[in-house]
């Protein structure tokens, strides 16, 4: 018998995304005053420029790029390209906000079983994209498992107590 069968690599949350930038100045000036994130120290042995952010239960890696004049530039926000997505209490208060800052935009709709999801996309300063949605609204529905298990986005208990059920019906299966 496995000892994880849902979990193979016996994960517990995402710690960090890193993102290359031109400068890390101008970047950690977006992720604090746009998103809220706070500096944290970052460990003196690195050997290049860089800045570690945290906030909401994930930290921000800032690596400065080694020959920024060679990220590509993105203009067009396109809500199908990578990108991190928060959820948020107000997208009213958030659309405010980025109009407020002058940060270009592009809205969205998603509908699933009477359920709408409004997502607002846009770049930071190096064209990596940024979703603020109010996603805890659409319930995750696994794919394995008893019909009518559901978990809320944001839940990590309900999401939890589902993962160990899927477990125990996987392992009832073998």
């Amino acid at each position: 018998m496995k000892e994880s069968v849902g979990n193979p690599l016996h994960l517990k949350s995402v710690n960090h995304i890193s993102v290359i930038c031109r400068s890390v100045e101008e970047s950690m000036d977006f992720y604090q005053n746009v998103l809220g994130f706070f500096p944290t120290r970052r460990p003196g042995s690195f050997n290049f420029d860089g800045a570690w952010l945290f906030g909401y239960g994930i930290g921000i890696h800032l690596l400065e790029a080694e020959h920024p004049e060679n990220l590509p530039v993105k203009k067009e926000i396109n809500p199908k390209d990578n990108h991190i997505s928060f959820q948020c209490e107000s997208m009213g208060a958030v659309e405010k906000k980025l109009k407020e800052m002058k940060i270009d935009y592009v809205r969205a709709t998603v509908e699933e079983g009477g359920i709408q999801v409004e997502q607002l996309f846009f770049h930071d300063p190096d064209g990596f994209m940024i979703e603020i949605c109010n996603c805890d609204s659409l319930p995750v529905i696994p794919l394995v498992g008893e019909v009518g298990e559901v978990a809320r986005a944001c839940s990590r208990v309900n999401l939890q107590i589902m993962q160990n059920q899927n477990q125990i019906q996987m392992v009832k299966h073998l």
